[in-house]
């Protein structure tokens, strides 16, 4: 069934973790293209500053509904807060997530639990929240999984294997909307690493503070990624080149990528900066923060994700830049390894 979505000028969008990096890029962008939204986090400050930016004074341009994605009863009752102020939503955007630095071995279970409430429970409550309002008007439900939805790396396992989940959820629910011929475009989102708060965020059980490997991309790279999937159905979409290039790799050369990973993939993930203190697992920073600046150079722009997301006949250059950029991200892996091993 060939769905239609509206232009974002004419759409209302649900956002969760909408007070930080990818969700409030995202939020401020959709805001500018005459979106009304209903912005959802765990923190109510951050909220209705963030509303009231984006309201400009205009109640019907954004609301806020206070909820931690892992509690369903939360995000049912944002769901019918956006229908009671808008009267619908066209678009759910699964955005909020959480990190955990630390062997698998060595992250408490608790933590995983909790990291799995937010990062995969989030998910489920959000789509079938969102589901009961969109199988009857239609729309869009975008979730955002990850590089790691398709590989896997060290020192992150309990976070691999949440967005391994969350791909495995939402290419069932996909094939089952299609089957039932619901008027839903479900697309999942696959950005590299980006210059968020996302390791200032995550709890960490290493002895050094841990860093994102180069490339890392702009949040606004995602945000574009996410409201043009808004406007037009897309199966999933991998924001910069080097994600692509990841997947690919694990998945044609799965032995080889585990080998240069394991030798590798540690070394590229820590500074020399002793652990410090503060995360957000458990509650809400409610920074209004949209990029962390800590993450060396940031690429504002990913020709592979411009190309993908461009008209059809585009996409073989995308391919083209992927294989570019896996080159490129194999040289500064192994450039890494030359930097004294901390763990």
């Amino acid at each position: 069934m060939r769905v239609q979505l509206k232009p974002l000028s004419e759409q209302v969008i649900v956002i969760t973790g909408a007070t930080s990096g990818i969700g409030l890029v995202t939020a401020r962008m959709a805001a500018k293209r005459g979106a009304r939204l209903m912005l959802v986090a765990r923190d109510e400050a951050a909220l209705k500053a963030l509303s009231d930016e984006l309201s400009h004074g205009d109640t019907q341009r954004a609301a806020y509904a206070v909820a931690d994605v892992g509690d369903a009863a939360q995000l049912q009752a944002a769901a019918d807060a956006a229908i009671a102020r808008f009267g619908r939503f066209d678009t759910w955007i699964n955005n909020a997530g959480v990190s955990l630095y630390g062997r698998c071995t060595d992250v408490p279970l608790e933590d995983q639990r909790k990291l799995f409430d937010t990062n995969f429970w989030g998910i489920v409550n959000g789509s079938l929240s969102a589901l009961k309002h969109l199988r009857e008007h239609g729309g869009a439900l975008i979730n955002l999984g990850s590089e790691l939805s398709d590989v896997a790396i060290p020192l992150q396992g309990a976070y691999v294997a949440s967005k391994h989940a969350v791909k495995g959820y939402t290419d069932a629910l996909r094939i089952e909307l299609e089957n039932d011929r619901a008027p839903v475009s479900v697309t999942l989102i696959k950005p590299a690493g980006i210059d968020t708060l996302f390791v200032e965020h995550a709890r960490n059980y290493l002895t050094h503070e841990p860093k994102l490997p180069q490339p890392v991309y702009a949040p606004e790279v995602v945000a574009k990624a996410i409201l043009h999937c808004a406007e037009v159905p897309e199966r999933d979409v991998h924001v910069g080149g080097a994600s692509r290039a990841m997947a690919s790799f694990g998945q044609r050369a799965p032995r080889l990528y585990d080998r240069l990973v394991s030798l590798v993939g540690v070394k590229a993930q820590l500074t020399r900066q002793p652990h410090g203190e503060g995360d957000a697992l458990y509650e809400g920073a409610g920074s209004l923060r949209e990029r962390s600046g800590r993450n060396g150079k940031v690429r504002e722009r990913s020709l592979y994700t411009d190309a993908r997301i461009d008209p059809p006949g585009m996409r073989g250059v995308a391919m083209g830049v992927a294989a570019l950029l896996l080159l490129d991200a194999g040289r500064r892996y192994l450039r890494a390894t030359r930097k004294p091993r901390f763990e």
